[in-house]
């Protein structure tokens, strides 16, 4: 047996390729060695325990769904981020099947204060780059947010939006896209 995983990001992939084709519960110490071609104990030199190494595999997955385009146009205006966020979901789902559902997300509160964490630094990013949207979006109106109702409320909206979306396997971004013509435009 091969005792030299070459990387951190290659045990996360082939961890996320063991949830794409056989669920969350595939993803353990000894069979993501196995996977790996390397001893149980190879994993451990990288993951402390298999929390560490679920909750990092969740995270990638999130970041793999959810990695920013080379194309600057899609974070330029609130539409064409809505739309291609959820382009995303759907792929994510094609990809991860099941990977929304409810007991994926509360995958990630077992543990209250490393799932928290772990949700907090994934779904800000998603929740950045709906507000850089917002603020770079010439269309919209110059009195569309006040101190009552601040844009990062509404990218809070929208990002509740996305959440219930991606429950609900929902990934047409019309309504969303229509109360944002209406409220902002």
């Amino acid at each position: 047996m091969n005792t030299g995983v070459t990387s951190r990001e290659e045990i996360l992939g082939i961890s996320r390729e063991l949830i794409r084709k056989q669920g969350w519960t595939a993803v353990n110490i000894r069979s993501v060695a196995a996977a790996c071609g390397v001893s149980v104990g190879s994993i451990y030199n990288y993951f402390d325990s298999k929390k560490e190494l679920v909750g990092e595999t969740v995270e990638s997955v999130w970041g793999e769904i959810f990695h920013c385009p080379e194309e600057a146009g899609v974070f330029q205006d609130v539409l064409s981020c809505v739309t291609w966020m959820y382009e995303r979901m759907a792929c994510g789902n094609d990809r991860y099947p099941g990977f929304f559902a409810l007991h994926s997300l509360g995958f990630l509160w077992e543990d209250k204060t490393d799932g928290k964490r772990r949700m907090q630094r994934t779904w800000q990013h998603i929740w950045k780059e709906i507000c850089g949207a917002l603020k770079q979006d010439a269309k919209i109106r110059p009195d569309a947010f006040t101190d009552q109702f601040t844009l990062e409320q509404f990218a809070d909206v929208l990002f509740s939006f996305m959440l219930s979306a991606m429950l609900r396997k929902d990934y047409d971004p019309s309504a969303v896209l229509e109360i944002v013509r209406r409220t902002l435009y």
